[in-house]
């Protein structure tokens, strides 16, 4: 199991230090000066050439690239200069001549527009985008899997045909869209009725009444990213259960006169949902990835809002923290999900 482990970790460390060098090369390609987005239009040439040199545009690209590296790193070589010691607090673990090993956290830079650390605007914005994953994959998952049962129990009837295409429209249907959709119909066309409202986040301030907790404004951006997860749910809930179904087990327990519930959801149900845990685990590091225009749409303070906001005011460092932070979640919950596979079936651990 140690040797799956370090291979998984390997893998993974080799995926993330590509999307790393791939974000770097990227945006070190794109037109703009990032001096002149750090201070403004109007500054002088003397400060210009004082921020370069603490961005280190002064330097070769690939000697920028080592240093980004060596930024990102929690454990990194830092010269005892002004410049590094101001960039980050660290743990000193043992010389290196002029140099020294530090221990620190991961430093994304500064923002353009902010002139905020990179990390701290992404510390405060990862709650919502966490609690907005949770909330979708648990509207997708409770609701799939009874749509699923419900589908197989009625085959070749009606309601399962409705099923099955009310989530091939789910799946057909990019989030986006239906975000637009969500948030027009029930935010603003029936938002009397619904009370809810297009935009919102979490936490709401009112100047009399100071900062409250605002539930509500969860339930339109939760439902509008938890369709497309949803539809595959329901429709793997419905293939597996008719596999189990027709088993000889399950003849067996309806001929000891058990009744349906107890057949299906004590025994056939649970035997059922291998693909669909899979499938949630999948779905939950997409979610928790790829959730940046519904945040945007419903203005959901989250990594995925600040993210394209960042990419209006061209804040690079920003933005470059964002793919990086929504990459470093995808990596380590898929890392996550090869433990348990390799921990529940060992055949795993040899491929």
């Amino acid at each position: 199991m140690l040797r799956f482990l370090a291979k998984r970790i390997r893998y993974s460390a080799l995926v993330l230090l590509g999307v790393i060098t791939l974000v770097f090369f990227l945006f070190n390609v794109l037109p703009g000066d990032p001096a002149r987005l750090t201070m403004g239009q109007r500054s002088d040439l003397q400060s210009l050439e004082n921020v370069r040199r603490e961005l280190n545009l002064d330097k070769p690209i690939f000697t920028r690239y080592l240093l980004f590296i060596n930024d990102l790193s929690p454990i990194a070589i830092h010269s005892n200069d002004s410049i590094s010691l101001a960039k980050y607090e660290y743990i000193r673990l043992m010389p290196l001549g002029e140099q020294s090993l530090a221990l620190k956290y991961p430093y994304l830079g500064r923002s353009y527009r902010t002139k905020r650390e990179v990390g701290d605007v992404l510390v405060e914005a990862v709650p919502g985008t966490i609690i907005l994953a949770l909330a979708a994959m648990t509207f997708a998952t409770i609701l799939g899997i009874l749509l699923g049962v419900l589908a197989a129990l009625k085959k070749d009837t009606w309601l399962d045909t409705s099923a099955i295409a009310a989530s091939v429209a789910g799946i057909s249907m990019p989030s986006f869209f239906a975000g637009l959709i969500i948030a027009y119909v029930f935010g603003y066309l029936l938002s009397n009725y619904t009370g809810l409202n297009m935009t919102g986040s979490l936490w709401e301030y009112d100047p009399f009444t100071g900062r409250h907790l605002a539930l509500q404004n969860l339930i339109l951006p939760a439902i509008a990213l938890g369709i497309r997860p949803l539809a595959i749910i329901t429709q793997l809930t419905r293939s597996a259960l008719l596999d189990v179904l027709s088993q000889d087990y399950i003849r067996t327990a309806y001929a000891k006169g058990l009744s349906q519930r107890k057949v299906v959801f004590r025994h056939a149900l649970p035997n059922a949902l291998n693909p669909v845990v899979t499938a949630i685990s999948g779905w939950l590091a997409e979610l928790l990835a790829g959730s940046f225009f519904i945040e945007y749409i419903f203005g959901w303070k989250g990594v995925g809002k600040i993210t394209v906001d960042a990419l209006d005011k061209f804040d690079f460092p920003l933005v470059m923290g964002s793919v990086l932070l929504t990459a470093f979640i995808f990596i380590v919950i898929n890392l996550i999900t090869d433990m348990l596979y390799g921990w529940l079936d060992p055949r795993v651990r040899f491929t």
